[in-house]
């Protein structure tokens, strides 16, 4: 494939290179977010995107599965409460990933290809930064992380030793999740796709090794963990390597202009907002939890598990069309635009109505797949209805979602982000508790879901408004 490089000198008055390699005038990629049908999205970006979700999933359902192995419910309690962190790590995550991917989305539907190197090149060096700095942060407050968090001194040192060993994985976990979300904003939601499932099918295969081989015990989830997550990493720096004219930093890329941290930041914190507010939120429920019981906290932490393979397949496929989303917003097509939101959230209502459906016929199966524990069994089975009745609900909230994410109204898709995860979420859960105790605490979410559709569906209709009145 030849090279056309153009030079262009930007206000800064800093000569650079449009290098526009790979894209050519208009890139197969390009042409299928332009012209492609809906099917030809979805195989191409939303499929892909879904597999990544499941694997993340897989990530996050593994230490807890293998550790559940061992018969000790406290053992996977430990587990639990240093899960906001990681939340919050993947939260800083998207701050460079879905503001970076839609950043560059937006440019190629400009045709704006100068921006896409320094887009890459800031994301590149901020995600290793602050993911350098937030593991030793971790790794040095550890124990009293874990107190905060709920942790109880029955399996304290359990989730600090746990903690301790995950903090190392902080950088390339940031890595892998801005550079594979921007990756899929070219359309190359396969490859991204590749590097993590490589990564979990890694963990999966050393936590069976250190945990149930060696006896590692929790210690060995994390470490299967940190070494999954480096090998992610690893795999997503080679595939930029294979689109380095595009995507790798170029020394003339690394000035961090205004206008390309500014528009990064900014359509990245809705989703970061909503992620680290979530975290605050799973503290906050953990903690409520324990104080009933600790084995309501273990039912919790597996139903939850179960239900959030639903939403989080939901926000995957809507993820996955962002980009194309995106494009033709840029490109001021929004007759495609809104046909592409429309069938999304169709297709989402309908796939995640059925799918919370299968779950709650398996309930007892799946929850007894994890622990071998009565109580936790009994209580996970009702706990799995609080967390997948939600779903078609959850559908139509993420679509909403999508739409103000897309198209770069951030002060909407800020609020809307933060609703279902704090806003609405956190006084839900504190009368529900005083209610109905621990079953209240489950059945929280639902009750949140409702009120924050309604408000986001509001918000949407006024921004979609505004933008018929512009293009009319």
């Amino acid at each position: 494939m030849t090279s056309d490089r153009l030079h262009s000198t930007t206000e800064d008055g800093v000569m650079r290179e449009d290098v526009t390699t790979e894209y050519g005038a208009e890139s197969k990629n390009e042409r299928v977010l332009e012209t492609g049908s809906y099917l030809q999205l979805v195989l191409r970006l939303a499929l892909p995107a879904m597999i990544v979700i499941i694997v993340m999933v897989l990530y996050n359902l593994a230490d807890t599965f293998f550790i559940g192995q061992m018969g000790d419910p406290e053992k996977i309690a430990a587990i639990s409460v240093c899960m906001p962190v990681f939340t919050v790590l993947s939260g800083i995550g998207t701050l460079f990933g879905i503001g970076g991917g839609t950043a560059v989305s937006i440019a190629l539907g400009e045709k704006n290809r100068q921006q896409i190197g320094e887009i890459t090149a800031f994301c590149c060096m901020g995600t290793l930064l602050v993911g350098t700095v937030y593991g030793f942060l971790t790794g040095l407050f550890a124990e009293p992380l874990c107190r905060i968090l709920g942790a109880e001194e029955s399996f304290l040192a359990d989730a600090e030793r746990y903690l301790k060993i995950f903090a190392f994985s902080s950088p390339f976990v940031l890595f892998s999740t801005a550079h594979g979300s921007i990756l899929r904003s070219d359309g190359e939601a396969a490859t991204a796709m590749l590097a993590n499932l490589g990564g979990t099918l890694l963990n999966i295969v050393l936590d069976a090794l250190f945990i149930l081989g060696l006896h590692m015990d929790v210690a060995g989830a994390a470490a299967a963990t940190v070494i999954g997550n480096v090998f992610s990493a690893v795999l997503v720096l080679l595939l930029l390597l294979k689109k380095k004219q595009v995507f790798l930093p170029h020394r003339q890329n690394l000035h961090f202009r205004r206008e390309v941290v500014v528009p990064v930041l900014t359509l990245g914190l809705p989703m970061t907002f909503s992620t680290i507010l979530g975290s605050v939120s799973n503290a906050v429920q953990n903690r409520m939890m324990v104080a009933h019981d600790s084995v309501f906290l273990t039912a919790q932490s597996v139903a939850g598990k179960l239900g959030l393979i639903i939403t989080m397949l939901i926000m995957g496929f809507c993820m996955g069309l962002q980009p194309a989303v995106s494009y033709n917003f840029g490109s001021k097509n929004y007759k495609r635009m809104y046909e592409i939101l429309r069938k999304t959230a169709a297709f989402t209502l309908t796939a995640g109505t059925l799918l919370a459906l299968c779950v709650y016929l398996n309930r007892a199966r799946l929850v007894a797949a994890f622990i071998q524990d009565e109580g936790v069994i009994r209580y996970g089975q009702i706990f799995v209805l609080a967390n997948i009745c939600v779903a078609p609900v959850y559908a139509v909230y993420q679509t909403f979602q999508t739409f103000l994410q897309a198209t770069g109204k951030a002060d909407y898709a800020i609020i809307v982000s933060l609703l279902d995860k704090g806003l609405v979420f956190l006084p839900v859960l504190a009368v529900m508790n005083r209610l109905y105790g621990a079953y209240g605490i489950a059945f929280s979410h639902a009750a949140t879901m409702i009120l924050s559709v309604i408000i986001a569906g509001g918000l949407t209709m006024l921004w979609s408004r505004t933008l018929r009145s512009s293009s009319a």
